[in-house]
């Protein structure tokens, strides 16, 4: 569930900078490049801040 609202969170973050851009005249296919960069960014930093730690080895 968390990894959902973390996701979530970060696609709205992805919709408000691409119509930043948009609105400031950057080219639709640098504001895609841009939405897809951020986007594998926000599943890498969503994974790694919702797993489960590992147990400790004995």
């Amino acid at each position: 569930m968390s990894f959902g609202l973390y996701f979530f969170g970060f696609l709205l973050f992805i919709a408000g900078v691409a119509w930043a851009l948009v609105t400031a005249g950057v080219p639709v296919l640098y504001v895609a490049i841009a939405c897809v960069i951020l986007l594998g960014i926000g599943i890498m930093m969503a994974v790694t801040r919702t797993r489960p730690k590992d147990p400790p080895s004995p």
